[in-house]
């Protein structure tokens, strides 16, 4: 038996916000979207060409409040080939929430307060 990982969720306040802020930051793109017949949820996949994996967004309307995601103790990782570069641009989004320089990586948080790990392809 053989298991293959797909996709992580995360649910969104403003999924048109957050679909600005992957594709800006972490080059994460719409692959194929979802839209409830009574407007009720839009489910949104995102991804790039350099892994299978997709971000799963979802905003649902009856949940106008922002998302307790408790102690952020879960995140997403990327290996950047240009971490240098990375680390600019998301020094000018202002959204690097935690470095640790001792192990070469940081952390970016999006509109949701969801962490993103950035870790340099080659350490």
């Amino acid at each position: 038996m053989k298991f293959k990982m797909v996709h992580e969720n995360y649910n969104v306040q403003d999924l048109e916000r957050s679909l600005a802020f992957y594709e800006k930051a972490v080059d994460l793109k719409e692959k194929r979207r979802k839209v409830a017949e009574d407007g009720s949820f839009i489910i949104v996949f995102i991804g790039n060409e350099h892994a299978d994996f997709e971000l799963e967004l979802t905003w649902l309307k009856d949940h106008p409040q922002k998302y307790d995601i408790g102690e952020e103790e879960f995140h997403l990782a990327f290996h950047v080939d240009d971490f240098d570069a990375a680390h600019k641009l998301h020094e000018e989004m202002g959204c690097i929430c935690f470095e640790n320089p001792k192990m070469g990586i940081y952390f970016i948080q999006d509109p949701d307060d969801y962490w993103l790990e950035i870790i340099p392809e080659k350490r």
